[in-house]
């Protein structure tokens, strides 16, 4: 469901898939060939949520803001299953695993990837390419060539799983 809260209106590019019993509510925009998967919510009742092209936010995720504090999801981004992202910045290429919760302040740099259920905790910098995990999340290592193969398999995966769901509800 698309629901509008106060004056602001989601702004949905049309390329975007969004799976059943999703809520998209507010100042949310989100780019193109982005799927939003089954049982998310993302509210922008507070401040404005940011979703860039060709990302997957992943079954039963919930997005939301604090006061003033926008939540920005860069391009290419995957976020996993069951995540809750709080006014914080994913840039590009990251993937957030499974069960992860990333919270006001954070920013979870280019190509970095949080291994599954790992708390970034508020204002905590994630540097580009590295694999970061625990809780509190800590940098393990630097992404390998093989994770990076891997998180791009995930991006194309998504975007093409988006677009056949997407082909079937025409």
């Amino acid at each position: 469901m698309i629901y509008p809260y106060k004056d602001k209106n989601p702004k949905i590019d049309p390329t975007v898939y969004i799976a059943d019993h999703a809520v998209i509510t507010g100042d949310v925009t989100i780019g193109e060939e982005t799927s939003i998967w089954f049982n998310t919510v993302i509210r922008g009742d507070v401040a404005p949520t940011i979703i860039g092209k060709r990302c997957s936010i992943q079954d039963l995720s919930c997005l939301h803001q604090s006061p003033n504090n926008p939540l920005i999801i860069e391009d290419e981004v995957t976020v996993g299953h069951q995540v809750t992202l709080h006014s914080c910045v994913i840039r590009k290429r990251a993937l957030i695993g499974m069960g992860s919760i990333i919270l006001d302040g954070a920013e979870i740099g280019e190509g970095a990837f949080i291994g599954a259920g790992s708390l970034v905790p508020p204002g905590k910098k994630i540097p580009p390419n590295t694999l970061a995990m625990g809780s509190p999340a800590k940098v393990v290592r630097e992404v390998t060539p093989e994770d990076r193969k891997d998180m791009d398999r995930i991006i194309a995966e998504y975007v093409e799983k988006g677009q056949y769901y997407k082909s079937l509800l025409k």
